[in-house]
């Protein structure tokens, strides 16, 4: 795949997720039917705060000469974000408007600067093109599991 079909399926990104989450009531949100996961209200929150996370290291390696940069635990996130007061609205609003924004940057870039450095504290050294995999691939990773959630409510 060219940096330019992952950019496209990066920025493709939220609409998946809005479908995903389309017309699930208040209750069908914040239900667990699988248990030992999350809802979907904290799936979606989850997304929304490592989009801001995978944004801020993106644009550090653009813009700093190999930063560094730290792992966060999705459960500490979790439990310390207040997920359960969280609105879906919004939370989709984020994750439109950073994927918006830094697909506006990428799409600038040329195919060297994908090989640009940061440093991860946990995981070692990661290239711009690293951190853009890996974020596309969060999104419908979380997208499948709420398809998941919504058959085990029979919705």
């Amino acid at each position: 795949m060219t940096y330019q079909e992952s950019i496209e399926e990066y920025a493709a990104g939220p609409g998946l997720l809005r479908e995903a989450v389309e017309n699930l009531s208040a209750d069908q949100l914040d239900a667990v039917p699988v248990p030992g996961k999350w809802s979907v209200r904290q799936a979606v929150c989850h997304i929304a705060d490592f989009e801001i996370v995978y944004a801020d290291r993106i644009k550090r390696v653009l813009a700093e000469d190999e930063p560094t940069f730290f792992g966060g635990d999705p459960d500490q996130f979790a439990a310390g974000l207040a997920y359960g007061a969280r609105k879906i609205d919004e939370e989709l609003a984020v994750v439109e408007s950073i994927r918006a924004q830094v697909a506006r940057i990428l799409y600038t870039l040329s195919e060297p600067d994908f090989a640009r450095l940061g440093h991860h504290n946990e995981a070692g050294p990661m290239s711009l093109g690293q951190l853009l995999e890996g974020i596309t691939e969060h999104l419908p990773h979380h997208v499948q599991a709420i398809h998941e959630k919504r058959t085990a409510m029979g919705v």
